[in-house]
């Protein structure tokens, strides 16, 4: 039984009511309806919200897939057979055998053109990196004061030769009044000492103008080689005397012109052996790459000794530089040319392996099989080498992909980027 709870407001008690349990229920059953159907209505809410947007979405969607085109089904894809590889056939011609090295290009004749008076420069005749020509003129020095020296020889030999005249007719003379016995001997041999003075001063005078027109002549300052002039030194107006260490400018023969390279010492002896019997060893100089050939020409001459430090002897080549496309301290590549291997059978380095039993190439047969076939490697140009033993001509190497071949493994062949002897593109 329920309790119900009475205030009396006369007294301010509160008396308790009795009441019966099931109206309490009824109560509390119609609280709890009162609240449930302001729940119940937001739920349904977000369900219209989320089916909205579910279709909303499948309709794009469809709408999207409607303008894609229609794939094609996949074909089939052709399940490999073997281990996929890239082959060159070995192939039967002439080899060059090159001799590489580092050098750099050197000026065939160097000349610090200096002046041999000393006076003012009054004029330049040349452009700074102009070509010139052996006997241009390039300077001038003020040449007054050798012009006066030559005028002061010329005057003091004039004199001489009349005082000369004048001794010998006086010995004449005396001579002849020597034959009558009319003067002394003594005054004859007198007068024959003055004309040997007289002479001797003629020919001092002589070289004392030599001199003079030596001197003139240095006033007007020469090419002593063709070549090419660098920049100038020395400015017009400046005093310039022959003890000077810069000089007026330079000049370096540029054709032909030089290059000085290295090669180690184990290479030595075949090269004399061809300097010695007359041989011309043709000479290439590449660009710092080694791509392009910048010009030709050939071996002059090997140095004297052995650089012990680095184990290398330094040779000396001409070439002609006709274009001028070499220039003094560039860096190149040499390649010499030492000898070419006639009928020699060659394959490319990328197909020659190394193993513990010595080189070896992977040789493909008719049924696409690989076999293992030592090799005799002899010399290397590029990527190009020699075989001298163990391989024939048009026989099939692999030259990429043997990573996984094994002696009998099955291969496929692949074409490659490569032409058909597997040489890649070089200089």
């Amino acid at each position: 039984m329920g309790v119900i709870v009475r205030k009396d407001m006369k007294m301010n008690v509160h008396t308790p009511i009795p009441v019966e349990p099931k109206a309490v229920e009824l109560r509390q059953a119609r609280e709890h309806n009162a609240q449930r159907p302001r729940a119940r209505s937001q739920w349904w809410l977000w369900l219209l919200v989320l089916a909205v947007l579910g279709c909303g979405g499948y309709w794009l969607l469809e709408k999207s897939w409607e303008r894609l085109p229609l794939a094609a089904e996949p074909a089939a894809r052709p399940v490999p057979q073997g281990v996929p590889v890239i082959v060159a056939a070995a192939r039967q011609g002439d080899m060059p055998v090159y001799l590489t090295g580092l050098g750099s290009v050197t000026a065939f004749n160097t000349v610090t053109v200096k002046s041999r008076v000393d006076g003012q420069l009054i004029k330049i005749a040349f452009r700074e990196g102009q070509f010139v020509g052996q006997g241009d003129l390039l300077a001038e020095i003020d040449p007054r004061p050798f012009e006066v020296q030559l005028e002061q020889a010329q005057g003091q030999m004039a004199r001489d030769v009349a005082l000369l005249k004048d001794a010998k007719i006086n010995l004449a003379r005396n001579q002849q009044l020597l034959a009558k016995q009319l003067i002394a001997k003594q005054q004859v041999d007198d007068l024959a000492a003055a004309v040997g003075q007289y002479e001797g001063a003629i020919k001092v005078d002589q070289g004392l103008i030599d001199n003079a027109r030596l001197q003139l002549t240095y006033c007007h300052i020469t090419a002593p080689i063709s070549g090419r002039v660098g920049l100038r030194l020395v400015d017009v107006g400046n005093m310039v005397h022959a003890t000077d260490q810069t000089g007026l400018l330079v000049i370096t023969q540029v054709q032909p012109i030089a290059v000085l390279f290295t090669i180690p010492e184990d290479n030595l002896p075949p090269i004399l052996k061809k300097l010695q019997a007359d041989e011309r060893l043709p000479v290439e100089a590449y660009d710092r790459a080694g791509q392009t050939k910048i010009a030709t020409g050939s071996l002059l001459t090997v140095d004297n000794q052995i650089d012990q430090s680095t184990g290398t002897t330094r040779l000396k080549a001409v070439l002609e530089n006709q274009d001028n496309a070499l220039f003094p301290n560039q860096f190149v590549n040499v390649r010499l040319l030492l000898d070419v291997r006639k009928g020699a059978v060659i394959a490319p380095v990328a197909a020659i392996q190394r193993g513990p039993q010595g080189t070896f190439v992977y040789v493909v047969k008719i049924d696409k099989t690989v076999e293992v076939r030592q090799i005799t490697v002899g010399p290397t140009a590029g990527t190009d080498a020699v075989i001298e033993a163990g391989l024939s001509p048009a026989e099939m190497v692999v030259v990429d992909g043997v990573d996984k071949l094994r002696a009998g493994s099955t291969v496929q062949i692949k074409t490659a980027d490569t032409d058909t002897s597997g040489r890649r593109p070089s200089a």
